[in-house]
């Protein structure tokens, strides 16, 4: 199983070098399922990887120009203070034990597993439909405040990079073109999921070092696949094959 995770750990890098999201969409399950982490450990384990990929997708976004500091400051501050804040108070007030009733037992790490499915679904869908982006109009600030606290919150609980959530509202709300929305969300992905990894080392959160060099040195490797892709195929060609493929690991973990 952990070969077939290795392999499929060149998706997270992948996805973000190609359409700048959909990497923790992916790691978590891979984390959970083919490695054995717990859910909660697995939301930390999934900050450093998609963060460190992330991290060298910028750097190589940035040379060609594409990325967008103004808008990328005015969506990462609030989306970062939502971030540590849930980091740091709302997901350990979470009891372990949520609900029981006879047989059933609802624990926080079920919980998290099936918010997260929950969410790989709405991402899979709003990937799989054609959205067409407004042309006219301003800049809307509040709203991309709004969505980066937003972002916070879900980065923050499921140690999701929320770039499903960031490209779509760079493009409805900052007017960006779609590289452009791209680089810009990898950049804020990069500085949510390295700072709120950062607090979980503060924190004293225990993780395996081995597993994440070795994940991420193959979500890299995926992420230079990524870009070197979308220089050739439109990203927007893809997206929906991928957003399949996410919908159908959305369906199976719940299923699970």
């Amino acid at each position: 199983m952990e070969i077939l995770g290795y392999i499929l750990s060149l998706l997270i890098g992948v996805s973000l070098g190609l359409i700048g999201s959909g990497g923790s969409i992916l790691a978590v399950p891979i984390l959970v399922y083919l490695f054995g982490v717990t859910p909660q450990s697995a939301t930390t384990h999934s900050l450093f990887i998609v963060g460190i990929t992330s991290l060298i997708a910028t750097y190589k976004h940035q040379r060609l120009g594409n990325l967008r500091v103004k808008e990328a400051v005015i969506f990462a501050v609030p989306s970062l203070i939502v971030l540590l804040l849930t980091r740091k108070f709302l997901l350990p007030a979470i009891p372990e034990t949520i609900f029981q009733s006879g047989n059933f037992i609802l624990t926080k790490h079920t919980l998290i597993m099936i918010v997260f499915s929950v969410l790989m679904i709405i991402a899979a869908l709003s990937m799989v439909r054609k959205k067409s982006v407004p042309k006219t109009g301003g800049v809307s600030w509040a709203q991309l405040v709004l969505v980066g606290s937003g972002v916070g919150l879900v980065t923050g609980f499921l140690g999701a990079g929320g770039g499903f959530l960031i490209v779509p509202a760079l493009l409805f709300y900052a007017r960006l073109d779609l590289k452009a929305a791209i680089a810009t969300s990898v950049f804020i992905i990069t500085t949510n999921s390295l700072i709120g990894f950062a607090g979980d080392l503060i924190n004293g959160v225990h993780f395996d070092k081995i597993l994440l060099i070795k994940v991420s040195s193959m979500a890299i490797i995926g992420m230079f696949l990524g870009i070197a892709v979308s220089k050739k195929i439109d990203g927007k060609k893809l997206k929906p094959i991928f957003g399949w493929f996410v919908l159908i690991m959305g369906v199976f973990i719940i299923l699970k």
